[in-house]
């Protein structure tokens, strides 16, 4: 199977758990538009499955667990893939998701790949995962409305600042992470979670979840990044500083 007619997204069933894994190695699961489309749907068909009480989100392979954004496509050196009619949500889709989520991080978790990672309930990572927001760099605010509720201003600030790669025994100690496990490992122990979860109340579980995030999610300061980027996005500085990224990425 070529990388132009395998599945986007993996869906599989464990039980009373739904996996859903990014599958475009090819680009280390970058977030094209096809790709945040795929999310959105295969989401909304575990939501919609009144059996399914965990969702584990993970990337294929060991390399990644999402690059962030396709820069090939966001600088039009690639056409987008998905039909103009639509855009896909993906990042928002996972905020919005009803169902308990954990994220696997198998590799790297960069930019808006942290910002999905983000977006999970609870997150598990591989010892060789990597993390980093490269955000300013780029001339985007990227996780600053969400990444202070789970390592604190001072360290949220620095991260978003500096937009420096971190390993995932830092992510661990800053409480990016809740737990680090070899790469063999750390589906097993997704799953044995995801299931632990799926077997309790989903009433219980969801409502719980909800009310977690009324206590200690901003929507208004969302709503602020999501206006922020609208501004910076498409701005001399920021296309300028789009481009220089990509062509480190292609050479040209």
């Amino acid at each position: 199977m070529t990388a132009e007619t395998q599945p986007l997204v993996i869906e599989e069933r464990h039980g009373a758990v739904a996996v859903i894994t990014l599958n475009r190695p090819e680009r280390l699961h970058a977030l094209s538009q096809a790709l945040s489309i795929a999310i959105d749907d295969a989401f909304e068909r575990a939501e919609a499955d009144p059996e399914v009480g965990c969702i584990v989100l993970t990337g294929s392979g060991e390399r990644a667990f999402c690059a962030g954004a396709d820069m090939l496509e966001a600088s039009g050196v690639t056409k987008p893939d998905a039909p103009p009619q639509r855009t896909g949500r993906g990042i928002s889709t996972v905020d919005k998701c009803p169902v308990p989520v954990i994220a696997a991080i198998n590799g790297v978790c960069y930019g808006g790949g942290a910002r999905l990672a983000i977006s999970c309930d609870i997150r598990l990572a591989s010892e060789t995962a990597t993390f980093r927001l490269p955000g300013s760099e780029y001339g985007l605010v990227v996780a600053a409305a969400t990444l202070p509720r789970l390592v604190g201003a001072a360290r949220a600030k620095e991260l978003i600042f500096t937009a420096r790669k971190f390993d995932a025994a830092e992510a661990y100690a800053y409480g990016l992470v809740t737990s680090l496990h070899k790469p063999a490992d750390l589906m097993p122990a997704a799953l044995e979670m995801a299931q632990s979860i799926a077997g309790h109340s989903a009433g219980a579980v969801r409502e719980a979840k909800r009310v977690i995030d009324q206590a200690t999610l901003d929507e208004t300061a969302i709503a602020m990044e999501n206006e922020a980027n609208k501004v910076l996005r498409g701005s001399p500085e920021q296309v300028a500083r789009f481009r220089s990224a990509t062509q480190k990425v292609t050479g040209r």
